[in-house]
């Protein structure tokens, strides 16, 4: 179990991690989101020691990551995948970190065989992909076979194979009824991988709760509309915090309105609807509602061509 108490982090005048409170326990997978920035990593880092507390505490499985004498078999985490010497191969490192705990060479084999790395195990890391640096990284995560794992974008370079195989993974860690924090920016992904989320913005918690609540705590409604004219439909609906999303030409996605307004629009004008079908929101709908007031570094949309004509919704292309 992890458990965090105004845990705060600051760098000058900077506060990266802002009086955060919460409980990871064991026997689920609970994620950890936010936007770039929003103090994640840093989060990570001072659970097992590497980044020190400006004020509050945090404790895994009871006591401060430092203070267990054997912590590779408490508290395994992937932070940085490839902090591994270049020249060395992925095999003697392993055998190096297992030395240092009394780790049997058997359990080294062990998860090069979990992690697929066998037919990589005794070349240079230096030589590594992206995704091969992040089977090891797991692999060292893995090697004391911790009661809690914490792994930072675990699937980030992995194919889809190897992204099934880390959700698989964790799922499997957490039934056994170990502790796993995972974050990642794959939204589809955390959707069927993690029980609970915890989800941050500035350095500050914006959710912690089931999934399903922070699916259910969405406002925005989303509906699908099928009528044979899209463009007169989606023009009856334009309003401030109404989004109209041509999906095919007799087809629109409406986010924003109920169905009962969609339809009383579509009357009123003598417009057939042939569709109207209310949409699940995903979590990558509902994690932008609750991150949209807090993303640091903010991308430009981009400007359309000069003299190009707007679409059917009267929006450029």
């Amino acid at each position: 179990m992890i458990e965090a108490h105004e845990l705060t982090k600051r760098f000058g005048d900077k506060t990266a991690v802002d009086g955060l409170t919460f409980t990871v326990p064991p026997g689920k997978v609970t994620g950890f989101l936010g936007p770039n920035g929003a103090g994640k990593s840093t989060t990570m880092r001072m659970i097992v020691g590497l980044d020190h507390p400006t004020g509050g505490t945090v404790i895994v499985n009871g006591k401060p990551y430092a203070g267990h004498r054997s912590p590779l078999h408490e508290v395994g985490a992937l932070l940085e995948a490839k902090a591994v010497h270049p020249k060395r191969t992925a095999y003697n490192h392993l055998r190096a970190l297992a030395a240092t705990e009394g780790i049997p060479p058997a359990r080294v084999n062990e998860v090069i065989e979990l992690t697929g790395l066998g037919s990589a195990a005794r070349k240079k890391v230096g030589g590594y992909s992206l995704g091969m640096g992040q089977r090891l990284g797991i692999a060292v995560a893995l090697l004391g076979d911790p009661h809690t794992l914490i792994l930072d974008e675990p699937v980030n370079g992995l194919d889809p194979e190897g992204v099934k195989w880390v959700r698989f993974l964790a799922r499997g860690l957490a039934a056994e009824g170990r502790t796993v924090f995972i974050s990642s920016h794959l939204m589809s992904e955390m959707a069927v991988t993690a029980d609970h989320l915890i989800v941050i913005g500035r350095g500050r918690i914006l959710a912690d709760a089931p999934i399903g609540e922070v699916l259910a705590g969405s406002q925005q409604e989303r509906v699908l509309v099928r009528t044979d004219d899209a463009g007169a439909l989606a023009a009856a609906l334009g309003s401030p915090g109404v989004e109209v999303r041509r999906q095919e030409a007799d087809q629109l996605e409406i986010l924003g309105l109920s169905t009962r307004s969609i339809a009383e629009a579509a009357f009123s004008r003598g417009l057939l609807i042939t569709e109207l079908t209310p949409q699940q929101v995903s979590l990558e709908d509902a994690y932008m509602e609750l991150t949209g007031g807090e993303v640091e570094y903010r991308s430009q949309h981009m400007s359309a061509p000069a003299g190009s004509a707007p679409d059917e919704e009267g929006r450029q292309p």
